[in-house]
């Protein structure tokens, strides 16, 4: 199943324009000494498993040196785009196809990480590429000032993919925005302020959504988010109560568990747990509450199956809304529902979206019910770029591809698939302590030890981060103390695809325990 071969080699044959059926290529590097006290040299795997073939041939790359760019990002970027950038060796990307990306070298990867969850049928997807040419070759940009037949079509479109009555949809340019949109429209409709969030959440970077957002590490030390208060997060992995059948996934934690058949303690503590917090933090009456169907930032953690029912009951009768946040979760990725929310058996009040929706393509996304909607009219709001023609056109062709290329049943197989093998390697390694998720969102927990389930410093995350980057496949991180790989790929990649990354993390682990 392994072969050695050549970094070089590999990457020559891309240059040479030759197709890229060949197993993909590997070049290994000495990282900061400062990690890995214990020898003065790291001894990184040196097989390699062989990388699923690939038809597609990438242009070769021709423009400035790697060394230039970083000089650029350095001197004429904001600190911001050097704090963020992931890897001690950064991945220089030149071209995309699908599940598949290659850097200026033209090394290939397996790209599971989708640019933060964001390409949803894969890079150039070939029906959406042509879609975006057709409307620039016809209009680029006019606003909704005006009528233009794209914003129209997809609106209905999209309203049609939601259950009775979320059937008013208002465009934005991303997440945060479409985020920061649905607060406003919750305290406009409610005439109340407080909102409830899960700590480890993550809702967006705006000055008003960095409030719903509970994680340190996004927060700035300024005014932000008033009347924002958040709740404890029902992970039944991490946090004080959880068991083996708490959770919607085909894998559950390998916490113990006696509750009976039908019954979950731990939603009833955390249910207690969100009762306190009406209790004690916010007014008695609120404007809503906002919740990922799994969070995405935040590792992607579960909540035990009754819980958001039991907690959209209690929001309600405090005068609440309810929201669900599918930036990350909607669009068929979860695999058994097109949208996050109904794996819990929920109508939420108003549905944000963005990542996905256009398939890398800026755009989002609030849909909510005409009362609500009507609330948004008690004043003027305007936005320049919000449902552009071009963004409704690939927006509207991402959810005609989504059906013609059956993407959510293949996130459904692909993804059950992937999890249940990567049980497995948890139970191999004492590091691997939690998997978790549905369809193509994933989340393996790492830890010291299962016992003490603490985090993996992050001096480790980073040392396995990095080699299995080195090997081919780029993947995220999460969690409030990184602990967390996130797995949310292109929701096009195959079994043979899953079975490359499995022996890849598998490689990467064992060498990394062995050097332990």
């Amino acid at each position: 199943m392994f072969k050695v071969i050549s970094s070089l080699s590999g990457r020559c044959a891309v240059l040479k324009g030759q197709s890229c059926s060949r197993p993909g290529s590997v070049k290994f590097h000495l990282a900061n000494a400062a990690l890995y006290q214990k020898s003065a040299f790291r001894h990184p795997p040196t097989d390699i498993p062989d990388m699923p073939p690939c038809n597609f041939k990438p242009e070769e790359y021709t423009g400035m040196s790697k060394e230039r760019m970083m000089e650029i990002r350095r001197k004429n970027c904001n600190p911001m785009i050097m704090k963020v950038t992931s890897y001690k060796k950064p991945v220089f990307i030149h071209q995309g196809h699908m599940q598949w990306l290659w850097d200026v070298d033209g090394k290939r990867y397996l790209d599971l990480f989708a640019g933060v969850a964001t390409v949803s049928v894969g890079h150039c997807h070939p029906k959406v590429t042509a879609a975006a040419e057709q409307q620039l070759k016809r209009l680029w940009h006019t606003t909704n000032i005006y009528v233009y037949p794209p914003l129209h079509e997809y609106c209905e479109k999209l309203a049609s993919y939601l259950p009775d009555p979320l059937k008013v949809v208002y465009l934005t340019n991303s997440g945060s925005e479409a985020n920061d949109l649905a607060m406003l429209m919750a305290r406009l409709y409610t005439g109340n302020f407080d909102i409830i969030t899960f700590r480890g959440s993550y809702h967006g970077g705006s000055p008003q959504t960095m409030g719903l957002t509970s994680n340190a590490a996004y927060k700035y030390p300024i005014a932000n988010g008033l009347g924002c208060t958040n709740t404890m997060c029902p992970d039944v992995f991490r946090g004080p109560w959880g068991g083996s059948h708490c959770r919607d996934s085909p894998v559950q934690t390998i916490r113990e568990c006696s509750c009976a058949q039908g019954y979950c303690m731990a939603n009833d503590q955390y249910i207690g747990q969100l009762k306190e917090t009406f209790a004690t933090s916010v007014p008695s009456r609120i404007a809503a509450f906002f919740g990922e169907p799994i969070q995405g930032v935040g590792g992607a953690v579960q909540y035990p199956k009754n819980y958001l029912k039991e907690a959209y009951k209690l929001v309600r009768e405090r005068g609440g809304v309810c929201i669900a946040d599918e930036v990350q979760t909607g669009f068929g990725r979860t695999g058994s529902h097109f949208w996050g929310f109904q794996g819990h058996d929920v109508i939420p009040d108003m549905v944000t979206m963005a990542k996905g929706i256009g398939n890398g393509f800026p755009m989002g996304a609030v849909v909510t019910t005409p009362d609500i909607a009507a609330s948004f009219a008690k004043a003027s709001h305007f936005n320049t770029f919000g449902g552009s023609p071009v963004a409704c056109a690939v927006a509207s062709s991402v959810l005609d591809t989504i059906k013609e290329d059956g993407t959510q049943q293949n996130n459904l197989h692909v993804g059950t698939y992937l999890m249940t093998e990567l049980a497995k390697l948890r139970h191999k390694y004492e590091i691997i302590g939690d998997v978790r998720g549905k369809g193509l969102q994933i989340g393996v927990e790492m830890v010291k030890d299962k016992a003490s389930r603490e985090p993996l410093p992050p001096e480790a995350m980073s040392e396995i981060f990095e080699d299995i980057k080195d090997m081919g496949v780029l993947i995220g991180k999460g969690g409030v103390y990184g602990q967390t790989f996130r797995i949310q790929p292109p929701m096009c990649i195959t079994k043979d695809d899953v079975d490359f990354f499995l022996s890849v993390l598998n490689k990467v682990v064992h060498s990394y325990m062995d050097r332990k």
